[in-house]
């Protein structure tokens, strides 16, 4: 149901509010290069310092501005089963094509928590559903048995795997089949998850180089291994600079480099450090992008 190149939204600020005008500019850029899909409110949107009010009005903001032209994937993932489930039926209000959930965090449930966690709120919101698994952040690793169970549910449609682990998505693509999709959650080993038998990528890097990684995704689809190894190998150092610190802070700070909004992020995100940033701005001064 979700495929291609889906970029994970960066959230401008400005002054400590939402940015508005620079956010529905962001989804215009995305559009014109190709971008398959948008998701705001996810990790890189900073989803996890925005207001309840800011969280709704973000993802109105960029349905509205996308206005059925690509599928909207609002982020409305919480370590609350009930606050997931609220807001998840804010997003589908709000004319949200789909949702994306990440584990729950802190709380560390079991794998039984887990699959009940997501049962739930697929349970109660008739709207497709994307899984998120990425544990570095959130200290709980759904396992593919578990999406395997999930899997089976009409409403959970596809997980962004974002372990890292080309074993774990294989043995996720192994053990369901054609019942779920998987997409890369990270940018650097999205060719190798398609090859497997993923369907795109849930992207950081796709905030700054949209057209590029766009491009890599229709390559491998189009059969044109060529072209698609080509540009996995091209986008790996910038991809990779994405992560020099945690994200949102290098691609905001990308995002501002390039005139597109403030690089400005919510504590207790801190701005990226200055040799950090030196060593951004070298990287995408090879890639022209400033």
């Amino acid at each position: 149901m979700f495929h291609g190149s889906i970029v994970a939204i960066v959230t401008p600020f400005n002054n400590h509010a939402v940015d508005e005008e620079k956010l529905r500019e962001l989804v215009e850029f995305q559009i014109a290069n190709g971008t398959d899909a948008i998701v705001p409110c996810g990790t890189t949107g900073e989803s996890s310092t925005l207001s309840y009010e800011e969280h709704d009005r973000v993802i109105q903001i960029v349905v509205e501005q996308v206005n059925k032209r690509v599928p909207v994937i609002a982020g409305t993932g919480s370590n609350s089963t009930h606050e997931a489930i609220e807001i998840t039926k804010h997003a589908k209000e709000l004319g949200a094509d789909g949702a994306l959930l990440v584990t729950p965090y802190y709380n560390k449930p079991s794998q039984e928590g887990l699959y009940r966690h997501y049962k739930a709120v697929a349970d109660a919101v008739a709207l497709p559903q994307i899984l998120y698994n990425v544990p570095g952040r959130t200290g709980v690793n759904l396992l593919p048995e578990t999406v395997a169970r999930l899997a089976e549910h009409s409403n959970i449609v596809a997980i962004k795997e974002a372990t890292g682990s080309l074993q774990q998505a294989s043995e996720v693509l192994a053990l369901c089949g054609d019942k779920l999709d998987v997409l890369s959650g990270d940018d650097f080993i999205t060719l190798p998850m398609m090859a497997a038998g993923g369907k795109g990528v849930i992207s950081v890097t796709a905030n700054i180089m949209p057209k590029e990684v766009a491009a890599l995704v229709d390559a491998f689809n189009a059969g044109n291994m060529e072209e698609a190894r080509r540009l996995h190998l091209y986008l790996l150092k910038i991809s990779n600079a994405m992560f020099i610190e945690s994200n949102p802070v290098p691609v905001k700070t990308a995002v501002s480099l390039m005139g597109k909004c403030s690089d400005e992020v919510r504590l207790p995100l801190a701005p990226l450090m200055e040799a950090n940033k030196a060593k951004l701005v070298a990287i995408m001064k090879e890639y022209k992008l400033i």
